[in-house]
């Protein structure tokens, strides 16, 4: 009986762990990581809320969201093994979103504290209604992903394979592959040597002596280099003993708690931020699943988006402020050997370290430089998935929806430079207007554009013009092109001015979009005759 019930949990054909587990847990686990220190920074540096808050209540709620989404993960590897039978089956990856943490941070938990400071409060006190308002704006959203969810397998089945990989494809490489070869040249001996490793053992396919795992070599190694190099000063950087001697670690059990009612007030005047994220995640999902069955292990939509929405309201319900969501990257994670060890091993090591509290002090450990090829693997894969697994017609349909992600890495970069206690210089106002409403709900625009052009490859003009009709919709209340900073909905009879001129024009292009792919559906195509 109780061989049965094993059997049926791990099929007896599924190597649910094995060596690449290691690889692809290193890649999933650091970029959880990165998320959740990048969160505390920002809300103790940048805002001053009491560290107490975010690492004690903010950090181990957070996480809670990680170990649940990557533990059902898992689960349904080993679900998707045993009835298909297939023994390479690999775990979809599941995480912190990363842009929606940042705007989380920075235009709703942050604001709600400097709100509550303004109006006399303490910073504990204010600490504590952000905090909350944080809680509500993660369980609402993740009410809106549970919603949204069932026509997941609907979108799915309806948008070309080139619009759904052609997406994440163009965040792969401009976002997830270019980001993190910044830190490389930052530290370009111990880079060059981490990125060596993967390319000649995870891209080229060559083992490791002894087999040693590729990816834990390339962090190890590139690490130790990395830090002889600042010892020998000739790497600018903190040594690790300095690192280890600044180490503090603190102990917080997250539980289910109703505090997120007392923050319901503050949390819905930021609730036109928050759900435009919360879509975009959701199209993320779908687009992930896609990138999954291209792999060869076909996942049901609506069940991946669901445990995305759950893990979000479980972790709103613990003290959580950051949404969860599938990752981009399952090929890669596939390729590097691992199934479903490495989610596992995720959730565990990120639910922990939200309860323990050494997350930040392995974020410091670690060079940037040594994992940064791992993200850059990741990218380059996923890419190369979006050409291989489509028709080559719908090349250019890829190729497309790369551009509203360049927009968003101006953005994202431009931001650095420019100087914020003087705003946008004037001459620079109406270029960056532009970008900004060209880069907002990228993700959405990108899939848009692409499976747009691949109906129109097609010939299917009447499908074309149901996406750009949608589109002409969601840019009319703020879903996608929305032009403000925080990428917020709106109402569009409210907006004045140059943002009301942008939406106006933007929604009207599509209109105009749309029904030329009518004309063309009813319009008979001339053919060219031979005159020979």
């Amino acid at each position: 009986m109780q061989t049965r019930l094993r059997d049926r949990i791990i099929p007896p054909q599924y190597r649910w762990a094995q060596p690449g587990d290691i690889n692809a847990f290193f890649g999933l686990m650091l970029d959880n990581m990165s998320d959740l220190v990048i969160m505390a920074g920002i809300l103790t540096m940048a805002f001053g809320i009491p560290a107490d808050i975010v690492l004690g209540k903010m950090i181990p709620g957070t996480a809670v969201g990680v170990l649940v989404g990557d533990l059902l993960y898992a689960w349904m590897a080993w679900r998707l093994a045993a009835r298909t039978k297939k023994p390479d089956v690999c775990a979809m990856p599941l995480g912190l979103d990363t842009p929606s943490t940042f705007v989380f941070c920075l235009a709703i938990i942050g604001p709600v504290f400097l709100d509550g400071t303004a109006r006399g409060m303490t910073p504990h006190d204010a600490g504590m209604v952000a905090w909350k308002a944080g809680m509500a704006i993660l369980v609402l959203t993740g009410l809106v992903k549970v919603a949204v969810s069932f026509v997941g397998t609907a979108v799915r089945d309806w948008i070309p394979r080139a619009g759904l990989l052609g997406s994440i494809a163009g965040v792969a490489t401009v976002l997830i592959a270019f980001l993190p070869a910044l830190e490389i040249f930052a530290s370009p001996i111990a880079g060059f040597l981490s990125l060596g490793i993967i390319l000649v053992a995870v891209v080229g396919g060559r083992a490791l002596p002894f087999r040693f795992p590729a990816a834990f070599g390339a962090v190890l190694l590139g690490g130790i280099v990395y830090y002889i190099l600042v010892a020998l000063g000739i790497q600018s950087g903190k040594g690790w003993t300095d690192t280890v001697a600044a180490a503090s670690f603190h102990v917080a059990l997250p539980i289910p708690t109703l505090a997120f009612l007392d923050g319901l007030g503050p949390a819905l005047r930021y609730l036109p931020i928050a759900v435009p994220m919360a879509i975009m995640t959701v199209v993320g999902g779908i687009d992930c699943t896609e990138s999954a069955a291209a792999a060869g292990d076909e996942y049901n939509t609506r069940d991946i988006l669901l445990v995305e929405g759950f893990a979000t309201v479980l972790g709103g319900l613990c003290g959580g402020v950051l949404q969860s969501t599938p990752y981009i990257g399952h090929p890669a994670y596939k390729r590097m050997g691992g199934r479903a060890a490495y989610t596992l091993a995720t959730a565990l090591f990120i639910g922990l370290g939200g309860v323990f509290g050494y997350l930040s002090f392995f974020v410091d450990l670690i060079p940037r430089a040594a994992t940064a090829p791992i993200l850059i693997f990741v990218g380059l894969e996923i890419t190369a998935q979006a050409f291989t697994a489509t028709p080559s017609r719908h090349a250019p349909a890829v190729a497309i929806a790369f551009v509203p992600v360049i927009a968003d890495l101006i953005i994202v970069e431009l931001g650095q430079f420019l100087p914020a206690q003087n705003g946008i210089p004037p001459h620079m106002q109406t270029v960056h207007q532009t970008l900004l409403i060209m880069a907002n709900g990228f993700i959405f625009i990108s899939m848009v554009w692409a499976g747009a052009t691949a109906f129109i490859t097609d010939r299917r003009y009447a499908a074309a013009a149901g996406l750009f009709l949608g589109a002409a919709a969601c840019t009319s209340v703020g879903i996608m092109h929305s032009p403000f900073a925080t990428g917020e909905m709106y109402l569009p009879w409210l907006l004045s001015g140059v943002k009301a001129h942008l939406v106006y024009t933007v929604a009207l292009a599509y209109l105009v979009l749309a029904a030329g792919m009518v004309l063309l559906h009813w319009i008979p195509e001339q053919r060219e005759h031979s005159t020979s």
